[in-house]
């Protein structure tokens, strides 16, 4: 029986079925879409046009020199707050009874049960403000934000915030002279925080706001990158709550150590312990995931035994002198961090040996207790090595305490007068990201000094400025429709830390607000991961200019479809900043332009076919000027098309193509529009919607059913983000059609939008203007049918036979056999099962699919290992990494690892995809499984990328396992015995970095004995620091 039925399907039969199902589908495909027709209209104009091969160091080197220019402009805007800041501070006179009002950002518009204004509150004009999201703010004023844990009426914060009411006339004047800007800020030393426009704040349920400015990338400002040691006491006298405080104090200082800082953690008793054992004798820079995994060893830490000092010094003095000599590290600051309950000497032997006299590296003693027996001790280290000394009572004085080290790390810049400026990494903007989707930003900051004579030698830190610069300034300037379908631009920080690329997400998962953890270390290895060997990274750090090119695996659809591409990679430098930009483009239609010289006059009707609906393309530039902002896109150009804006900046080149485009296109919306008026088409309504796409983000669409009746109506709308264009990339329709066969349609079941609606079928197919390889991807088009139908069609066909009676000895009705209908991917979009729909394949039949891998019909492709994120036990599948608040603290992500609720780990995945091979037309197979003999036949459907599967159901099977798409977690497994496992190596990589130009780590003029409580230095100690202090003067 088996032998018959082979013989039955490896006849005519199956052939007959896709051939019949092939023709009726791409009949209706080509019709409603009407790909013939414009595939006609491309090449009407064909001798007006011209294909150009992109000049891809060209395109990289414009982009450069624009976002430079973006970039300078930023920058000037924070210069000139670091100027009236500095100026200001100069005209000011010191008052410790000074009174003043100010709006405090948490009281304005507050009033108290007799409907009074607060202290500090006041009337304050909001209004909301398209710029900002809709946030209500106030454009002429700025507001002061005090940490819930100050007091509003400190003497310092009150002259401090006096004197710097003189920003808010800059903050102003820079919002005027560049409307692309959103906040301003200035932080302060004393812990205030003024902030541009005037907003709102608003406290936790607790009434509390932790947030205080003088966070880590306030201190990269202030400060020039640094080698960092902290030690951590773990003697028995330290057990109880001394211990949890110099857990939470190694916590506070590990916040303030940024991307450019380097550091290590020993714990010393009678011996040295160093929390990750893995890391003896090195240090790890600062990134948000080193310091994670560190904090998770502190939990482990318990206090026993007698603390040796001197062997912890010694340790700590080689490990960044030795680190210093291998090149990495930060090449700059060093310090130790001593956090004990005491020290029963001065150990002035060790510093004689390892630091004196140059005393390059700083000692910063914190001592835990209330107790101060052994202070003495500590103060004498810190002014003897050119530190500052601090005691810690409680976990309330943590965190004021720890910053004061800040101080003392920025005199040298502060002496030395040096307006250092510091770009951050990508982040999220917490404010904006409330009203809408994430809003990626970076921050331009600068320090700002005390210019006053007679504190020169102090070097006193008024605070930093800060201007931010949406990310989405730098899309804008990005001339998408050049780069091609696949091709985009991205740019990195001087740490191979990605500044902005299409694949940096920064949210868990579609439609969810929650940020992810180590927000400032997805490099760029990351997402480039084929560059196994760093070069397009390392060339990009060290800001080469050059090219790279390699094969690539993309992964579209939510992970579950792969396009195999190979890429050009173009880079440069941005000059002024400590970024590097490059461009991606696809060989092939890629890297080929298609240039139409049909020049149309703007009032043409079609022009408002182009700029009427939703569009993510910016064809002119209507941010620049505030007279400008109320305009809409057809607006801009239709004034720049007619020069009544000479200074009006429009991307003429993108104009010109797109009305090219609306004119070529303009036919299919009549034929259209008659194929919904004749009755006799369409008569079910299986076919729901037409769409078309251009290279230049011209889209047009058309209904052929009410929008209430659609099946899926998220296509093609801002909840469908694959399937819309925007500034990253082409619709999923359009890159999926762009690698098909020219003429040919792909067909699918759409996994991009929220529910995964199963009840559509998308079909799209490229339009080109030649007929070869070279020739670009001018457009594409497509229709959305009904799955219902789709999937009658397929059935009407798969009962037809040759047999002249009409007798059919075999069809997909017969019990025998079981007919699938699957895609290039190998997902079903039809089946006799509804409820296997949408599938893969190899989980429904196993054994086929393994005999199809077998056979090499059908390849498995692992298109990635890359880092993923555990959040608990929900490993999160996407193709997504963190962001972070530019000036948040990272108080939330403590909480929550503290009520143990959260834990983000590292975690290697590989993700299997499938895709079939081109050249199988027609295959026939045989599966040994149990006595029996199994046989298939697949055949491919005609102008598609769809194959009909036909397997004999008789014979069973099902012991052979089914093939899954399920991800693989790469294990790491780390011995605690073997410091050279793998998991070891990888916490010890240290990739190529492009440390900072600017170096500040001492200054022979800074007051040295400004080191905290030095000025209560026993008599007996003074004199033994005299000698130290009087031999360097000497020097």
């Amino acid at each position: 029986a088996s032998t018959r039925l082979h013989a039955a399907l490896t006849s005519l039969s199956v052939k007959l079925w896709a051939s019949a199902f092939g023709g009726e589908i791409k009949s209706i495909s080509a019709k409603y879409s009407g790909s013939q027709l414009l595939q006609k209209k491309y090449k009407e104009p064909e001798k007006s046009v011209r294909v150009e091969e992109i000049d891809g160091v060209k395109v990289v080197k414009n982009l450069a020199v624009k976002m430079e220019e973006m970039f300078r402009k930023k920058a000037e805007a924070t210069r000139r707050l670091v100027e009236a800041a500095e100026e200001a501070h100069h005209q000011h006179e010191e008052n410790p009874d000074l009174q003043y009002e100010y709006f405090n950002a948490v009281l304005i518009n507050e009033v108290d049960e007799e409907g009074n204004n607060v202290e500090l509150g006041g009337e304050f004009i909001l209004e909301p403000n398209d710029h900002f999201n809709n946030l209500s703010v106030n454009l002429s004023l700025s507001v002061v934000q005090v940490p819930t844990n100050m007091y509003n009426k400190d003497p310092d914060i009150v002259n401090g915030v006096y004197w710097s009411e003189a920003l808010n006339k800059v903050f102003v004047e820079n919002f005027e002279r560049d409307p692309t800007l959103i906040w301003q800020y200035f932080g302060s030393a004393k812990g205030f925080f003024r902030q541009y426009p005037g907003v709102k704040w608003h406290p936790d349920e607790h009434g509390v706001i932790g947030f205080d400015c003088r966070n880590r990338k306030y201190i990269q400002a202030a400060t020039s990158p640094k080698d960092v040691v902290i030690l951590v006491d773990v003697s028995g006298s330290m057990k109880g709550l001394r211990l949890t405080i110099a857990r939470q104090t190694v916590s506070s200082i590990l916040d303030t150590l940024g991307d450019d800082d380097f550091f290590n953690i020993i714990a010393y008793n009678q011996e040295i312990h160093y929390v990750e054992p893995c890391l003896n004798g090195t240090l790890v820079r600062a990134d948000r995931t080193n310091k994670d995994h560190f904090r998770e060893h502190l939990d482990k830490l318990f206090a026993k035994g007698i603390g040796l000092l001197g062997e912890a010094l010694t340790e700590a003095f080689t490990i960044l002198s030795d680190f210093n000599q291998t090149g990495h590290g930060s090449l700059c600051s060093q310090a130790i961090m001593l956090v004990t309950d005491g020290a029963t000497k001065m150990y002035d032997d060790v510093f004689e040996k390892y630091n004196w006299p140059e005393r390059k590296v700083r000692i910063f003693p914190y001592l835990i207790g209330r107790e101060s027996a052994f202070a003495d001790n500590l103060k004498w280290m810190a002014c003897a090595n050119k530190g500052y000394f601090s005691q810690i009572s409680t976990l309330a004085d943590v965190q004021e305490n720890v910053m004061r080290y800040l101080h003392v790390m920025s005199r040298p810049k502060v002496i030395d007068h040096e307006h250092d400026t510091v770009w951050t990494e990508a982040y999220v903007d917490s404010a904006l990201n409330e009203k809408s989707g994430p809003s990626l930003t970076t921050t331009v900051a600068m320090p700002v000094f005390s210019t006053k004579n007679e504190t020169v030698s102090e070097g006193i830190l008024l605070g930093v400025v800060g201007t931010d610069i949406p990310l989405q300034e730098l899309m804008k300037l990005i001339p998408k429709h050049m780069l091609g379908i696949h091709g985009y631009a991205f740019a990195i920080t001087n740490n191979g830390y990605i500044l902005t690329h299409p694949d940096l997400r920064p949210l868990y998962q579609e439609g969810q607000k929650r940020r992810k953890a180590s927000y400032s270390s997805v490099d760029l290895s990351e997402v480039e991961w084929e560059d196994k060997d760093d070069i397009l990274r390392n060339a990009m750090v060290n800001r080469r200019t050059g090219t790279f090119s390699m094969e690539v695996k993309r992964t579209v659809d939510r992970g579950r479809r792969v396009l195999k591409m190979h890429n050009d990679y173009y880079y440069t430098d941005i000059k002024g900043t400590p970024f590097s930009v490059g461009v991606a483009l696809s060989r092939g239609h890629g890297k080929y332009f298609f240039r139409g010289n049909v020049l149309h006059h703007c009032n043409h009707p079609e022009v408002l076919t182009v700029f009427g609906g939703r569009t993510h393309r910016t064809y002119c530039n209507t941010e620049e000027k505030h007279e400008h902002r109320h305009l809409s896109q057809i607006q801009a150009i239709k004034l720049f098309m007619t020069g009544r804006k000479s200074h009006f900046k429009c991307d003429r080149e993108l104009i010109q193509e797109v009305l090219f485009d609306a004119v070529v296109t303009a036919p299919l919306k009549n034929y259209w529009n008659s194929l919904a008026l004749n009755k006799s088409e369409n008569p079910d309504k299986g076919v729901e919607i037409a769409f078309l796409g251009t290279r230049t983000g011209l889209s047009r669409t058309k209904q052929f059913v009410p929008t209430d009746q659609l099946s899926n109506q998220d296509f093609l709308t801002a909840e469908d983000k694959e399937g819309v264009f925007n500034a990253d990339h082409f619709p999923l329709w359009y890159k999926r059609a762009a690698e098909q066969v020219p003429g040919t349609f792909v067909y699918s079941i759409p996994f991009s939008t929220a529910l995964e609606n199963k009840s559509v079928v998308l079909a799209s197919t490229a339009i080109q203007l030649l007929d070869d390889r070279k020739s670009p991807i001018v457009a594409a088009v497509g229709l959305q049918m009904k799955l219902e139908y789709f999937q009658r069609k397929f059935w009407t066909a798969c009962r037809q036979c040759t047999a002249l009676d009409g007798k059919c000895s075999i069809s997909c009705d017969t019990e025998d056999i079981n007919c699938y209908l699957i895609d290039n991917n190998g997902f079903i979009l039809v089946t006799e099962e509804q409820s296997q729909t949408g599938l893969f394949f190899g989980e429904v039949e196993g054994a086929v699919m393994n005999k199809l891998l077998q056979m090499g019909c059908f390849k498995r492709s692992k298109p990635f290992s890359m880092v993923k994120w555990l959040l608990t036990e929900l490993v999160i599948f996407l193709l997504e990494f963190n962001l972070y608040s530019w000036w948040n603290v990272d108080l939330s992500v403590r909480a929550q690892r503290s009520r143990g609720k959260t834990m983000m780990v590292p975690c290697d995945t590989e993700y299997p995809a499938f895709v079939s091979e081109r050249t199988i037309k027609e295959t026939t197979g045989n599966i040994e499984c149990d006595g029996c003999i199994r046989s298939f036949v697949i055949q491919q459907i005609p102008s598609s990328n769809l194959f009909m599967v036909v397997v004999d159901n008789k014979c069973d099977c099902s012991r052979i396992p089914p093939v899954t798409m399920d991800p693989i977690e790469i294990i790491y497994i780390f011995y605690k015995s073997n410091k050279n496992s793998l998991k070891c190596d990888r916490l010890k990589l240290q990739k190529d970095r492009k440390k900072p130009e600017s170096c500040h780590p001492f200054h022979p003029e800074e007051n040295a004995m400004e080191c905290g409580s030095a000025s209560r230095l026993s008599s007996h100690l003074a004199v033994n620091l005299l000698p130290l202090v009087a031999a360097t003067i000497s020097r």
